[in-house]
């Protein structure tokens, strides 16, 4: 078994696609796929499941990959120990989506005119989903909006705090309005976002979320806006996020705002590439 071979499964694994985990790698996918297969016959385990457009991780596959993944990470900080300088490679984060992202796009950028081979894969979807991955080594890092588990998470929290509010028609009778109360929102079809139904909603609603009349739910948020620019309902989420002419922003009644937190496993070994990150980061000097 080379180091080569576990690269490649690797990438596949964390890109769950062939064709972009061979572009990645600079391969055709059929080599791709019969250095794959040709590890799966080594070891005797189907490491990935099949689907139509993509590929998961088998039991097995989950535990190899996480043996794969620390291999690979210490040869790579053997190689840089004395390769000083020497640092490429990709940096897997999961993001929430907020302006606050800006402060991690800083560092990001102070890492790559330093190590122009760094590359960055940002990843979005359910916290669930991002959690999952981040335990798994699938991700480096995750910036949350989420409260962290200080157990299992080393946690930076970003300078900038998250103003909760209704997303709606410029045109709307109601974009007068200075601020929506929660009793307002009873009247209204609501578009809302599936991950805030864990922290965030229960403090706008209350106990009385089931009086209220949810038309949709969304992931990502430039979804709900041309639900909201097409007039089905009025999208719960937090500031800065749309630039479009025809919506505007109006923040709830009480104040309501939520920080973005920058977090790592505690019980995981970084690659060198996302250590440099990681000093980056919490030298706290986000300016562009």
């Amino acid at each position: 078994m080379e180091f080569r071979t576990l690269k490649y499964f690797v990438t596949v694994a964390r890109e769950e696609n062939f064709t972009r985990a061979a572009e990645k790698l600079f391969m055709t996918q059929p080599a791709l796929t019969r250095a794959v297969q040709s590890l799966e016959e080594e070891i005797g385990q189907k490491l990935f499941k099949r689907e139509k457009y993509s590929v998961k991780l088998t039991t097995a596959g989950l535990e190899f990959f996480k043996d794969a993944l620390e291999i690979l990470s210490l040869a790579r900080k053997i190689e840089t120990k004395f390769a000083k300088g020497n640092i490429y490679g990709d940096i897997y984060i999961g993001c929430a989506e907020s302006d606050a992202m800006k402060y991690f796009a800083r560092a990001a950028k102070n890492v790559q005119k330093k190590y122009p081979d760094v590359r960055f894969n940002l990843y979005s979807g359910n916290f669930e989903d991002i959690y999952f991955r981040l335990d798994n080594g699938l991700l480096d890092f995750y910036i949350t909006l989420q409260s962290v588990d200080a157990s299992k998470y080393n946690s930076l929290p970003l300078p900038a705090q998250n103003v909760w509010g209704v997303i709606l028609r410029r045109d709307d009778p109601l974009a007068a309005k200075k601020f929506f109360t929660v009793e307002d929102l009873k009247e209204l079809p609501l578009i809302l976002s599936r991950e805030a139904f864990r922290e965030e909603y229960p403090k706008i609603f209350g106990k009385d979320f089931e009086k209220f009349h949810v038309v949709a739910t969304y992931n990502l948020l430039y979804n709900a806006a041309i639900l909201a620019r097409e007039g089905l309902g009025y999208a719960i989420s937090i500031d800065k996020l749309i630039n479009d002419a025809e919506l505007c922003f109006r923040p709830l009644e009480p104040e309501l705002k939520s920080s973005l937190n920058f977090i790592w496993r505690k019980d995981r070994l970084l690659t060198p590439q996302a250590q440099i990150l990681l000093e980056e980061m919490l030298k706290g000097n986000f300016n562009a």
